[in-house]
């Protein structure tokens, strides 16, 4: 499989980014989707995740109200729609392969990722 994540950029606080995942070589419409971010000096942690039939939507709570994950199968793309940015949410953004539909939410595998900076 591969993913390739794209979108990423340097923001004000408060304003909004999209960013896209386009997968390739497996069947994305069976398929459970998710982002994961990584900012400097932590661990990796959960974003969003997708159900294969685009619902349900799951949310990391500290995204919950400001992010919106969403999926057009017939392009093999995946979604994360981030408004209100905060410096905070400053990472390396990943899109994955879900193992499962179950929380805690784990990759079966990642992809490249995107940076999005977030300035105060």
């Amino acid at each position: 499989v591969q993913l390739q994540a794209s979108g990423g950029g340097l923001v004000q606080a408060g304003g909004s980014l999209r960013l896209s995942c386009a997968a390739s070589g497996r069947s994305f419409k069976s398929t459970d989707m998710g982002w994961f971010r990584q900012a400097p000096g932590k661990e990796r942690e959960f974003v969003a995740a997708i159900h294969w039939s685009a619902y349900p939507t799951y949310y990391a709570p500290s995204v919950k109200g400001r992010f919106t994950i969403s999926r057009v199968n017939a392009k093999n793309t995946v979604y994360l729609q981030m408004n209100s940015l905060k410096p905070e949410d400053t990472a390396v953004y990943h899109c994955a392969v879900l193992r499962g539909w179950s929380t805690p939410f784990n990759y079966e595998y990642l992809g490249q990722g995107t940076l999005v900076t977030v300035s105060s």
